[in-house]
């Protein structure tokens, strides 16, 4: 039986993307890699919020996401753990707001933002960090408000680095898989219901099922 990978700080997890910054941002510059399904679920998260909604990009990596929220009629602010991905962020993107925080201490007052995206940005966090950052979405999210977590789907945790070889990059990243039934506990702990939900079987050079959930008010989702 295979040995269970060693536990992953964030300072780690931040490091190896403030390495992978620049190859990352260059060979994923926007939302080409993305299923039309999953984007999909984006607008859908968009058309339940109000008109110009303040959406934070919550783990934005190097903004390829802020584009598209930007042509949804969104005022974007973006933050991330890595230094070096933020400044690809500010770089390419100037017009958005973006800095250096953790996911779970958003510097953001209470009540304060309309929607939350979570593209693939708590992956690499356990179920303990994982409630954190729900804890702190829950926190600066307006009593109307609303999340987008992706993941993907399943189980089990598994270095994701040797994926980075071919590109120069001797990195370790965890990822923790997640199905939407294994998240819906800890959503509950914090406060959220499901809205919506997409668990998918993977297309293209994906290796794995996708999962996405926009999450609320527990009243919203009744």
């Amino acid at each position: 039986m295979a040995e269970a990978p060693l536990p992953q700080r964030a300072a780690e997890v931040g490091a190896a993307y403030d390495e992978l910054a620049d190859s990352y941002a260059d060979q994923i510059p926007g939302t080409g890699p993305e299923a039309a399904v999953d984007l999909t679920m984006i607008e859908h998260l968009v058309a339940l919020l109000p008109a110009r909604p303040r959406v934070l990009d919550a783990g934005c990596g190097a903004g390829r996401m802020f584009p598209l929220l930007e042509g949804l009629g969104c005022r974007v602010t973006g933050i991330d753990l890595s230094p070096g991905m933020v400044r690809r962020a500010a770089r390419d993107h100037p017009g958005v707001p973006v800095q250096v925080a953790s996911l779970q201490a958003l510097p953001f007052a209470d009540a304060t933002v309309d929607g939350v995206l979570s593209w693939y940005s708590t992956i690499h966090g356990d179920d303990t960090s994982l409630l954190a950052f729900l804890g702190e979405a829950r926190r600066v999210l307006r009593p109307d408000g609303l999340l987008l977590l992706a993941f993907q789907s399943g189980t089990g945790v598994r270095d994701v680095g040797p994926a980075y070889h071919p590109f120069g990059h001797d990195v370790r990243l965890l990822r923790h898989d997640r199905t939407v039934d294994d998240m819906r506990p800890l959503l509950a702990r914090c406060g959220f219901a499901v809205v919506s939900q997409l668990e998918r079987a993977p297309v293209g050079s994906e290796r794995g099922p996708q999962a996405v959930v926009v999450v609320g008010n527990p009243r919203r989702a009744a």
